[in-house]
């Protein structure tokens, strides 16, 4: 999308806050949970602030009152006041279940013999409506998504066509994998989020840093703006040298989603905390994740450090957090946690305001008294 927008064509982002009441059944065994509507609407939030980052809306301050200038629209706005009836009249003629039953994610479900309720078959009708829709409210041509989207966005153009007679077009974008083949976006920690209060902009940062040699030169040319002379140079490098275009990959992508004017931070800390010039801790936490605590929780007993990794995101569950400890990984400042019951208490403050958490070499978090 930001691409397009860049070549003159106007972006037109869908939330799903309609689609979302009902669950995309594509690769799933199980029904989705049901969201209430208060969720829905901390999710889209969520979601439109990302899109934010990356594309130039109406009405932002950097708009430039084109054509091109992006709008972003909720399908709720039209699919809830959806008549049943009506809508089965007109447009459920346009579907065969047969072709229905063809679509990947519909036999994979019924394959391993895993319930697909009538609620998530009709996901793929209220998509393919949802593309109608944008063609008639805001004349949208060609729409994109993963390739796991294929089915319901081919049913989308033929929809257009055979009620509209437009021509309409569907571009898919293979499900990203790193070189040994791994689905991206997970870390050993969890999924990769874009919002900050998800992930800090250090472990963003972090994540790009940590890609593996053979991976780098095609990431830099998918998920940054440089100019391919510029990666055809970074190709060059060899050994240990490759971990300069790592670096690279790392402040173009962090300075894309989260804005150059974080990089400092996150570089500072970087220089201070795991160069080993200075004490760990000794440099900026700024760019660190950050849980805050009350000085009442510190009397007594403390906060388990299990309980401290977890919430810092620096451990997957409390057994994680345990193991960290327990193969020596886990450090408060510079000195090793040793004991996997141990805790936290205002003695460890020593008069400051916070402290820091360390998980192996590269990842760190702070406790912040309050």
């Amino acid at each position: 999308l930001r691409h397009l927008q860049k070549s003159g064509h106007r972006p037109v982002v869908l939330v799903g806050g309609g689609t979302s009441k009902v669950g995309d059944p594509t690769g799933k065994d199980e029904s989705r949970v049901q969201l209430t509507d208060e969720i829905i609407a901390k999710n889209t939030a969520g979601i439109s602030r990302v899109f934010e980052k990356f594309l130039t809306f109406e009405g932002d301050e950097a708009a430039t009152g084109t054509p091109s200038d992006a709008i972003m629209v909720n399908n709720d706005d039209w699919l809830s006041t959806l008549n049943y009836l009506e809508f089965l009249r007109d447009y459920g003629t346009q579907f065969t279940i047969n072709r229905m039953l063809s679509f990947e994610s519909v036999k994979q479900r019924l394959e391993r013999e895993s319930p697909l309720s009538f609620l998530e078959f009709n996901y793929m009708i209220l998509q393919a409506y949802d593309f109608l829709e944008l063609a008639r409210r805001h004349d949208v041509r060609l729409q994109l998504g993963g390739s796991d989207q294929w089915g319901n966005m081919v049913s989308g153009t033929e929809l257009g066509r055979r009620v509209d007679g437009r021509q309409l077009f569907a571009l898919t974008a293979p499900l990203m994998t790193t070189s040994d083949g791994k689905k991206m976006g997970k870390t050993a920690n969890g999924a990769v989020w874009l919002n900050a209060d998800r992930l800090s902009e250090y472990d963003y940062w972090q994540f790009w840093r940590n890609t593996s040699d053979e991976d780098v030169i095609k990431f830099l040319k998918l998920f940054t703006e440089l100019p391919l002379e510029e990666i055809s140079e970074l190709e060059k490098l060899t050994g240990a040298d490759i971990n300069k275009a790592k670096i690279v990959l790392a402040d173009e992508a962090t300075a894309l989603l989260h804005g150059r004017e974080s990089l400092p931070a996150i570089h500072e800390t970087i220089q201070q905390m795991f160069s080993g010039k200075g004490k760990a801790g000794a440099g900026s936490t700024e760019s660190l994740p950050r849980i805050f605590v009350k000085a009442d929780e510190m009397d007594g007993d403390g906060v388990r450090f299990t309980d401290l990794f977890l919430k810092l995101g620096l451990a997957q569950s409390k057994k994680d957090a345990r193991r960290l400890i327990q193969g020596g990984g886990a450090r408060l400042e510079d000195i090793k946690i040793e004991d996997e019951n141990g805790a936290l208490t205002g003695v460890d403050f020593d008069g400051k305001t916070e402290v820091t958490l360390r998980a192996g070499k590269k990842r760190a978090g702070v406790v912040e008294l309050q």
